[in-house]
């Protein structure tokens, strides 16, 4: 599977809610003219960009635990590495955020 980035699934999503908005908005408009066959033909398409949207939501949803991992597993790395910087870099966070909340 190609691997999509954050940007190429926001795009691919907004397309496929994009025509799912508008077969929605079609069927709406068209619903009390429709019979038969045709009402059938549009459910049929939005069920159609039902499952891609879903599909892009789950590709999205993959790349972004993948992502996810691999940031976790770099931040375990360098704690390992790194472990007094890391301490330094957490007492120093926890400083800032000590001066923040005191300033309320």
């Amino acid at each position: 599977m190609a691997r999509i980035t954050a940007k190429n699934a926001q795009e691919i999503l907004k397309a496929d809610f994009q025509a799912l908005v508008n077969d929605t908005e079609r069927l709406l408009e068209h619903s009390a003219f429709l019979a038969g066959d045709q009402a059938d033909e549009v459910r049929d398409q939005i069920k159609l960009s039902l499952k891609k949207a879903r599909a892009s939501l789950e590709d999205a949803k993959e790349s972004l635990q993948e992502r996810g991992e691999a940031a976790v597993s770099a931040a375990e790395d360098y704690v390992q590495t790194n472990p007094w910087q890391s301490v330094g870099i957490a007492a120093g966070v926890g400083f800032l955020i000590g001066l923040l909340a005191t300033r309320r």
